[in-house]
């Protein structure tokens, strides 16, 4: 069984929003391969689906982005998942907008929804599938940036991030190599 874990904060004042990249993935994942609607489970919204014979869940934690640990963890332990076959979807403020870097682990780069999964799941060793939202300028415009409502522009590409992930994330789900440092620029 595979996990894919996308990041975002729950409600609709947050759906519009660059820290919700994590959820547009794996909402436009969703709808593209017909799956069935979200169910509420493990503090989160949860997704059963096959592909050629291999089962996953899709995951978008209802905890908010600082505590996303809890409902990753539980949703792991439930289902018994290792670390080796959990992928986490999320925003990036180091890469451009639109741009995705696949990576079979690390660290937490500052981002808190990854924090609290290394801490509660007790290892960095995971999969990632970082999408890009853009650094501003300046640090103290960071939490304006995340959690502003998006442009027209920043929504297309944003939504062309997300069906470009779908590929990437299927490999992983039917275990084919994906590259570890793999770059797309929209």
């Amino acid at each position: 069984m595979r996990l894919i874990c996308g990041l975002g904060n729950p409600g609709e004042p947050y759906a519009r929003t660059l820290h919700n990249a994590g959820f547009w993935a794996l909402d436009q994942l969703a709808n593209a391969w017909g799956l069935e609607s979200w169910k509420t489970a493990h503090q989160g919204l949860v997704i059963k689906g096959s592909l050629q014979g291999s089962p996953f869940l899709l995951l978008k934690p209802q905890t908010f982005m600082n505590l996303s640990g809890r409902s990753l963890v539980a949703c792991a332990q439930f289902y018994k998942v290792e670390p080796k076959d959990l992928l986490v979807v999320s925003d990036d403020l180091d890469l451009e907008l639109g741009q995705l870097r696949f990576r079979l682990k690390g660290g937490h780069g500052g981002h808190n929804g990854l924090r609290s999964i290394i801490e509660l799941l007790g290892t960095p060793d995971f999969a990632r599938l970082k999408i890009g939202i853009g650094r501003p300028t300046h640090k103290g415009q960071v939490t304006g940036h995340v959690l502003g409502n998006l442009s027209e522009d920043q929504v297309t590409k944003l939504s062309q991030a997300a069906t470009a992930a779908g590929p990437l994330i299927k490999d992983f789900i039917l275990g084919r190599p994906v590259q570890v440092e793999t770059k797309v620029q929209l």
